[in-house]
């Protein structure tokens, strides 16, 4: 009763609000916090990457997640070291060559490649993403289908896997089985299906 009386003496406009000093372990677990960036924005994005490469497993690409952090993270460390310190070096050579012939950096001479590396970069490597830039299927649906089918080989290994990442040099092996009909028929419209093939057919 007596607050209310004494909220009912306030004239309006004289409250005041005193927020009190955060605490050390405050400080701390707020400083992880990102509030322009809210978790459903990520999702979002997540969703986005997934839809645009065709990746229907989730935990691919939480995988590929885990692995751009602790690549940038690893990145970020060597870049503390000095320049010329021999394991900064070395190491950095190491991992540069390693994402390079993955096909995740287009070029070896720079640790910032490594600090700005996606998860979109994990995705351009798969299987369906690269029949597609070599012009071996027109939609990503349809190149995961013809993988899923048995279609695809990559080298002599028949590949049924999606999640199949390609490195630079698999590219150039990547071509259709023998018994496939798809191979059959690139190859009678560019006129290489000998006459052996074709009484077959």
């Amino acid at each position: 009763l007596g607050i209310a009386a004494a909220a009912h003496r306030r004239p309006p406009g004289a409250w005041s609000c005193t927020m009190r000093q955060l605490k050390h372990h405050e400080k701390k677990l707020l400083k992880k916090v990102d509030f322009v960036q809210w978790k459903s924005d990520a999702t979002l994005h997540e969703a986005q990457v997934m839809r645009r490469y065709a990746v229907t497993n989730r935990d691919d690409y939480r995988h590929y997640s885990k692995l751009v952090g602790n690549i940038t993270k690893l990145a970020a460390m060597m870049k503390k070291l000095p320049q010329n310190d021999e394991f900064r070096i070395t190491t950095t050579e190491q991992m540069l060559h390693k994402l390079y012939t993955a096909g995740l950096i287009d070029t070896q001479k720079s640790l910032l490649k490594a600090e700005q590396l996606t998860v979109s970069a994990f995705c351009r490597r798969r299987l369906p993403v690269v029949l597609c830039r070599l012009k071996m299927s027109e939609n990503l649906t349809e190149a995961s289908r013809f993988i899923e089918q048995g279609q695809v080989r990559v080298g002599p290994s028949v590949v049924t896997d999606t999640a199949f990442l390609v490195t630079r040099s698999m590219e150039d092996f990547i071509t259709w089985v023998d018994s496939s009909k798809i191979k059959r028929t690139v190859a009678k419209y560019n006129d290489k299906l000998d006459d052996f093939d074709l009484l077959g057919s």
